[in-house]
């Protein structure tokens, strides 16, 4: 029976979910701002068909050309949807799986994490406000940024298990918040530059209080240690792309402000961030989310001052305290006020839209709501608070689920994403941030790449091989002359001709290599470069002392 009340409200959170997922569960699929989630699912599964791991390349897109778009882009989202798709679903459904869990993910991890304040019935009301969040629903159904709400999901249980080595400072949870710490920033890489510095917080904070959990940092470091593999290239290959192009421009934090009353109300729509008030997407926190966290905050006031700390546990007010600052710092920092602290850390550029720290502040507000249910319980009776309870999950999933719509749903199936044609036209004129800076991109479909353009009055293709991480071409050559090959320029390409490793030039219309005159076999392998090399050392070090602990942790 203990373990069925331990399970209900794992099931409660799944079966309530499904307002937040049922577009999801129809067929055909719908326009979002980032609309090439099924394609990069494809491309991943295609490179780990092809035994690229770990993946940092894309074959198809880029024109064609193909570009390390998983080298930057926070590939863990793809990597679930690839397992799934590799599994017997369609490149589509495998999307549509992928991101229902990722939605759900959220609802359960504040839970875990609520519950250990509040107990289990208020846990489960802090899940569902998060996981109807409205920003959440921004990121799911306007933005389409899976990476980002991937990333929303596993914020909490970092939190939580912080929290748990401060507590009881056993290995486990150390292992554990290594591994959500890296899930978090291989899920997605601003979202960790944007939570760390709160989970540096929350860590001093614990530490003050109790200086014997260096552990604390330790696991910290152990799950940036685990990330390297994808983080160290991420940030130190950047310059072999266009990838600092997003930074400026139309993505100029300046003109990203958020005004105060967009936190309250503001239209909802499925356009785009503009300067000023107005804009063609919401910035709400929700209503609801903030009516709740006030009256918590209230309520823990009056304890305070009534200096009752029978119904709250200390720690757990000195913990709300602190998550009612993360919520104020974070609503701060995106509004105009504050661009003196941007303009003062170059770094923060890279985050590109202020409102993004609405992902602190959703997590913020759902978390403190749960205290003003836990404070209920104290006043009155247990049946009573148990239909308490239910009607709070009803209500935030009823006033709630309208955001989680997405504009329409459109009679598309994989093959509109997964066509040579989409894949090498229509998705990549979306992102071709990561092609090389001076690849002049084709300006209509009749340029996008094709082995075959190898060929001319010099030279013969006689015939012609490609996966995601080899291309071997047969070619025969009149004479010496140079051969520019349509695969985008980036090191870790090697090029063998005929057995033996050339140079390589990086061209505007892919990269170039020079034939012998007669018969040429041509491979370009990818070989990882140093940078990618040492990232994965790290990686598998990270792992190596994590079974380390495992193995010889006290008993």
């Amino acid at each position: 029976m203990e373990s069925l009340k331990k399970l209900f409200p794992f099931f409660l959170i799944i079966i309530l979910s499904f307002f937040a997922i049922r577009p999801l569960l129809l067929n055909g699929f719908f326009p979002m701002h980032d609309d090439t989630q099924p394609s990069r699912v494809f491309e991943m599964a295609s490179a780990l068909k092809d035994g690229m791991v770990p993946v940092r390349w894309s074959a198809d897109l880029g024109f064609g050309y193909g570009y390390p778009i998983f080298n930057f882009y926070a590939p863990f989202a793809y990597y679930t949807g690839a397992v799934i798709n590799l599994l017997g679903l369609n490149p589509l459904d495998a999307t549509k799986a992928m991101m229902i869990i990722g939605i759900i993910l959220a609802g359960i991890s504040m839970y875990l994490l609520a519950k250990e304040f509040f107990g289990r019935p208020a846990g489960l009301v802090a899940g569902l406000l998060y996981l109807y969040a409205p920003y959440h629903a921004v990121n799911i159904y306007v933005r389409g940024d899976v990476a980002e709400f991937y990333a929303y999901g596993f914020v909490p249980l970092v939190f939580l298990g912080l929290y748990k080595i401060y507590k009881e400072n056993l290995y486990k949870h150390v292992f554990l918040v290594a591994l959500f710490f890296a899930l978090v920033i291989i899920s997605h890489n601003l979202t960790a530059f944007i939570i760390t510095p709160f989970y540096l917080l929350f860590s001093i904070f614990l530490f003050i209080k109790n200086k014997n959990r260096a552990n604390l940092f330790i696991a910290l470091g152990l799950g940036v240690l685990l990330s390297s593999f994808y983080s160290l290239p991420a940030i130190l290959e950047m310059n072999y792309t266009n990838v600092v192009s997003q930074v400026g421009g139309g993505a100029n934090f300046r003109d990203h402000f958020v005004c105060l009353s967009q936190f309250w109300t503001s239209q909802w729509g499925f356009g785009g961030s503009a300067k000023g008030c107005i804009d063609g997407i919401s910035f709400m926190i929700g209503k609801y989310h903030i009516l709740a966290s006030v009256l918590s905050i209230l309520a823990t006031l009056f304890l305070l001052l009534k200096r009752n700390f029978k119904v709250l546990e200390k720690d757990t007010i000195q913990i709300v305290t602190l998550f009612l600052s993360f919520l104020l710092l974070s609503v701060f920092l995106m509004l105009s006020a504050s661009q003196f602290i941007w303009d003062s850390l170059p770094a923060m550029e890279y985050i590109q839209y202020p409102w993004r720290f609405l992902l602190i502040a959703s997590f913020s507000v759902s978390f403190l709501s749960g205290g003003l249910f836990l404070l209920l319980k104290q006043y009155i009776n247990p049946r009573i608070y148990m239909i308490v309870i239910f009607s709070a999950c009803i209500a935030v999933v009823f006033l709630n689920f309208k955001f989680f719509s997405p504009q329409t749903i459109l009679a598309k199936d994989s093959s509109d994403y997964v066509s040579k044609n989409a894949l090498n036209w229509d998705i990549s004129k979306i992102t071709s941030e990561y092609m090389p800076k001076k690849f002049m991109k084709p300006k209509n479909i009749s340029q996008i790449a094709n082995l075959k353009s190898v060929e001319n009055n010099n030279i013969r293709l006689e015939s012609y091989s490609k996966k995601t991480n080899r291309i071997e071409l047969n070619l025969r050559t009149v004479q010496k002359t140079n051969v520019v090959v349509p695969l985008a320029y980036f090191p870790a390409w090697r090029a063998y001709l005929n057995g033996r490793e050339v140079s390589t030039k990086e061209a505007t219309k892919g990269t170039s290599v020079q034939l012998v005159p007669g018969k040429n076999n041509l491979v370009f392998a990818y070989k990882e470069t140093k940078t990618e090399t040492i990232g994965n050392i790290l990686s598998i070090s990270g792992i190596v002392l994590l079974a380390l602990g495992i193995i010889k942790r006290p008993r």
